[in-house]
């Protein structure tokens, strides 16, 4: 059985993905809504790879747009679990902007996001076993 720590470290989730102009505002960065849906996206495929359950977002608690995210260039989004309870997890999502013919690379934004693990029937589980949690 994995310890807290390898499970943690295992659910690192890394995703690339290029700034095309449909996700673009008026500004020709980055839509804020298009932002936080990557990041949600992240965060929940984070989650789910730590539990191995049903996760379902239930918040998303702070969010900081600190750089423009120009169109035609890369970002990287790393999530990681920074918080278990019994049912609830926190994800931190850093989004990082790249140029595309540049090593020039910026942390943006970032953001923590909590999930609840459920059944079947959508009520809410225990994520880790006793043994696990008590580590």
């Amino acid at each position: 059985m994995l310890t807290l720590d390898e499970k943690i470290a295992r659910a690192e989730t890394r995703i690339f993905k290029a700034v095309f102009p449909n996700t673009t505002n008026h500004y020709d960065t980055l839509f804020g809504g298009a932002t936080l849906h990557m990041m949600d996206e992240v965060a929940f495929i984070t989650a789910t790879r730590f539990s191995r359950l049903k996760m379902v977002t239930v918040s998303s608690d702070k969010v900081d747009f600190t750089h423009p995210i120009p169109g035609g260039t890369l970002v990287e989004l790393i999530g990681n679990v920074v918080r278990v309870g019994n049912t609830s997890l926190q994800v931190r999502v850093d989004l990082f902007v790249e140029q595309m013919y540049s090593e020039e690379r910026t942390k943006a934004v970032t953001g923590t996001f909590t999930f609840v693990a459920i059944d079947h029937e959508k009520r809410p589980v225990r994520i880790l076993p006793e043994a696990v949690a008590a580590e």
